[in-house]
C-alpha cells in the first residue's frame, strides 16, 4: 500500500485530480463567473479591433515646451494654492493652541464650587 492514498476497496478512491463534484443546490462558482466575465470582455476587444494609431500618443508629450513663454496661469495657481494652504495651516494651528491653553487652564482650577 502507498502511503498517502486509500486502497480502492475502500470505495472512496478517485482518479488523480478529480475533486469533489459541487451539490446541486450550489450555482455556479466564483471561478465560473469570473471566466464568463473574462470571455465577454475578449469578445468585446476583438469586436472593437486593434487600438488605432491616433490614440496611442498623449496629447501632454507630443508637444514640446517652450521655455520662452512661461505658463503664467499655472505658476500662479501652484503659488497661489501654496500660501492658501500655508494660511490655513497657520490658522488651525492658532486655534488648536488656544483649545490647548483653555484645557490646560481647566485642568489647573480647583474651585469646589462649581464640581
Amino acid at each position: 500500500m502507498q502511503r498517502g492514498r486509500r486502497p480502492a476497496s475502500c470505495g472512496t478512491a478517485r482518479p488523480r485530480g478529480a475533486g469533489a463534484a459541487p451539490p446541486p443546490w450550489a450555482g455556479p462558482g466564483r471561478a465560473d463567473k469570473m471566466a464568463a466575465a473574462l470571455r465577454a470582455a475578449e469578445r468585446l476587444r476583438l469586436a472593437a479591433g486593434p487600438p488605432r494609431l491616433a490614440f496611442t500618443r498623449s496629447a501632454f508629450v507630443a508637444k514640446r515646451r517652450n521655455y520662452d513663454q512661461p505658463n503664467w496661469f499655472g505658476v500662479g495657481l501652484a503659488f497661489s494654492t501654496s500660501a492658501a494652504l500655508w494660511a490655513l495651516l497657520f490658522k488651525q494651528h492658532n486655534e488648536d493652541v488656544m483649545e490647548y491653553e483653555r484645557r490646560k487652564a481647566e485642568r489647573q482650577h480647583k474651585c469646589t464650587g462649581c464640581s
